[in-house]
């Protein structure tokens, strides 16, 4: 499986959702989302993680950097829409779950809607995105290495969900991927453009439209798409 360097993130080229899930299955490990403002504002920090674990996909602008390169056949797949994927995909094997993130409505919601939409889903256990402590930090890794999850969802943010679930790796080898705020989207607090804008690689300028704030966020888009061009990336 190919691993293509995007200024020194290493992503791996899938060419679809079904190899994306093959591979995980096979690798253990922490599957991140990768789109064209992580790819530019990448540190040391974001960069080791990244390396370490399962980059993919997630943003246009890392699809156009990764067929700038050669790859044409590499695809887009949305973490938002994958974490559901892959609850298809295994909770008929009678694969178990763990969730954690969002406020504790968000999550309880979340559980609720998950068990009407997958009926029978095994959720071995679940909680909110809110840690104070380190020994509430603790407690939680121990949890999942006690109970043993095949998968584990954190919805906190990058890096945080990443580091915390580096940390819970080391102790239980299982299918672990970062998802933001997937549970909001899932539960309809927060709502996500419409499919046309999706398929058309237009999400970023639907959300740009709804939340013109957003526009000192996406200048950084025209700098990342002038440097895909002169192959900088």
């Amino acid at each position: 499986m190919n691993k293509v360097s995007l200024n020194g993130i290493e992503t791996f080229a899938f060419n679809s959702e079904k190899q994306l899930l093959d591979y995980v299955d096979a690798h253990k490990g922490i599957l991140v989302a990768i789109n064209a403002e992580k790819i530019l504002h990448a540190t040391k920090q974001t960069r080791g993680i990244i390396n370490r674990n399962i980059g993919y996909c997630d943003g246009i602008g890392a699809v156009m950097a990764m067929k700038k390169k050669g790859y044409r056949d590499v695809v887009k797949i949305p973490g938002c829409e994958l974490w559901l994927k892959i609850i298809a995909s295994m909770y008929r094997e009678n694969k178990t779950f763990y969730l954690v993130g969002g406020k504790q409505e968000v999550i309880e919601a979340t559980v609720s809607k998950l068990k009407e939409e997958f009926a029978g889903i095994r959720i071995v256990a679940y909680r909110d995105g809110y840690i104070r402590t380190e020994k509430e930090r603790m407690k939680l890794i121990e949890d999942v290495a006690e109970k043993k999850p095949d998968v584990v969802f954190v919805a906190m943010g990058s890096p945080k969900q990443e580091l915390l679930m580096e940390e819970m790796l080391e102790r239980h080898p299982a299918i672990y991927q970062g998802l933001g705020g997937s549970f909001d989207v899932y539960t309809g607090n927060v709502k996500r453009a419409p499919r046309w804008w999706v398929e058309h690689g237009l999400e970023w300028a639907y959300r740009l439209v709804k939340q013109p704030s957003r526009i000192r966020r996406q200048v950084f888009l025209v700098k990342f798409l002038l440097l895909v061009k002169l192959g900088r990336i």
